[in-house]
């Protein structure tokens, strides 16, 4: 198992990667599908994960993307916050 990186870089990593991804975490923590606990784990995922190493330089090329990439620990989770954004929108 690595050594985890810094909470500072990968709140940053985290955050920049959920924003290409067309995740706004805030809202997400406004309308109740995210909470601060939630973040937390976010982070420490992002801190442990396998490719952080490379992230930061794949972030400087993808700023609007469809989802993370599989490489990503928080991949499915910003795929799931987009997902119950989409079903909480009105018709």
């Amino acid at each position: 198992m690595k050594p985890l990186g810094s909470e500072r870089e990968h709140y940053w990593l985290a955050l920049s990667m959920a924003k290409a991804a067309g995740v706004d975490l805030q809202a997400a923590i406004d309308d109740g599908r995210f909470d601060q606990k939630s973040w937390a784990a976010t982070v420490q995922r992002c801190r442990g994960c396998e490719w952080g190493s490379e992230c930061k330089y794949w972030l400087r090329e993808h700023h609007e993307i469809d989802s993370a990439p599989a490489t990503c620990a928080n991949a499915g989770l910003f795929d799931d916050l987009k997902a119950l954004k989409e079903v909480q929108k009105p018709s």
